[in-house]
């Protein structure tokens, strides 16, 4: 029976997961899974799936295979439809909420995106423990007890005492003949990344650009968190002037003025150089923007900051350029134009949800 209920599970979990793939592209656009993010988990709606079945009725209640009947009588005919104004009776279209992890959730993302596994560069100082099996010992749990190891004991003990029976060849383990796997606890060093988000909020970035912000931020978080044992994540935001701030405050702050993308970056150098040993960390900046900065210069700036102070240090620089009515969209042709063949640096252009998808395997699809 319990195999039975494990069959069934693996089965239902099967069919779920095809219905997020089917479905997966909406669930990115709409951005409605961020409501329903736990720990460890996220509770997707799917279509409820309805199992086939007979239903009996009455007998002698007439219709196909029932009763009398003549040819060329009409076969499924009901009532006639409503108008609409009036409450129905019949049952309407539901969905179910399944739990799924979010490291289950990343690997649907990475298949359906055929997004690469990422080779960490660093080890951080922080270490994990791992249990190793490394040997066979005479005592311990029966749900560690080795079958070879004791059907050989047992198997030897009756040759040697001559009880072993060629024509009954019944082998019983005794308590002596049991072997049970051993283990030891090993010190792992583990992988980390840090993950520096940097956004525009100045007047031209409105709710809609920061939505799409939010709703990319998800994803890349879920998919990275997949791919490393320890992440932190900073978050930056600017205008003329940048500060570091927390995950709330990042995506809810609104201000006006000019921009001055430069701000953003060189804030962005000094917490690595401070917080982020480039030989024990993986570092993944992203920057948001519609495109506008304060000046020429400043943008030369920019570059001079990326050139010297944050490629060398970062896995990649990802740049998103999300379209704005009031942004002029000039920066990305200018980093285009600075970092062309570059592989450190990728940029995106995010014109509305529906683009979430294509930015995402833009930015995640190198595998650095």
């Amino acid at each position: 029976m319990v195999l039975n209920i494990h069959k069934d599970h693996a089965r239902f979990r099967k069919i779920v997961r095809g219905k997020i793939r089917q479905n997966l592209k909406k669930y990115i656009s709409q951005g409605e899974l961020m409501g329903r993010k736990g720990k460890d988990a996220v509770s997707i709606p799917v279509p409820q799936i309805d199992i086939p079945q007979f239903r009996f009725g009455q007998k002698q209640q007439g219709g196909v295979g029932q009763g009398d009947g003549d040819v060329g009588d009409p076969v499924g005919q009901g009532d006639e439809p409503g108008d609409g104004k009036q409450a129905g009776q019949g049952p309407g279209e539901h969905a179910i909420e399944v739990e799924v992890r979010l490291d289950e959730l990343a690997e649907i993302l990475g298949e359906e995106l055929a997004l690469p596994k990422i080779q960490p560069r660093g080890a951080d100082k922080i270490q994990t423990v791992k249990d190793r099996y490394t040997g066979i010992r005479r005592v311990g749990p029966e749900t560690l007890r080795h079958f070879r190891r004791t059907f050989r004991a047992a198997l030897l003990r009756q040759l040697a005492s001559g009880t072993y029976n060629a024509a009954d060849p019944v082998i019983v383990p005794t308590r002596d003949d049991k072997r049970y796997r051993s283990w030891k606890t090993e010190a792992l060093p583990h992988s980390n990344a840090v993950i520096i988000y940097m956004m525009d909020v100045s007047g031209s970035m409105g709710d809609e650009q920061k939505e799409i912000v939010r709703i990319e931020s998800f994803w890349i978080d879920t998919w990275l968190r997949s791919q490393y044992t320890g992440i932190e994540s900073r978050y930056i935001i600017h205008d003329a002037t940048a500060r570091e701030v927390d995950r709330d405050t990042f995506f809810h702050t609104r201000e006006s003025g000019g921009t001055m993308i430069s701000s953003a970056y060189k804030l962005c150098a000094e917490i690595i150089e401070q917080d982020y040993p480039t030989d024990q960390w993986n570092i993944y900046p992203f920057h948001f923007s519609d495109g506008d900065n304060w000046s020429v210069d400043d943008t030369l700036l920019c570059v001079e900051l990326m050139k010297n102070r944050l490629l060398a240090k970062v896995n990649v620089f990802c740049y998103g350029q999300v379209e704005s009515p009031y942004g002029s969209g000039q920066f990305v042709k200018d980093l285009r134009e600075h970092f062309a063949g570059s592989d450190d640096v990728i940029t995106s252009e995010i014109k509305n949800k529906d683009g979430i998808v294509g930015s995402i395997k833009e930015f995640l699809g190198k595998g650095k």
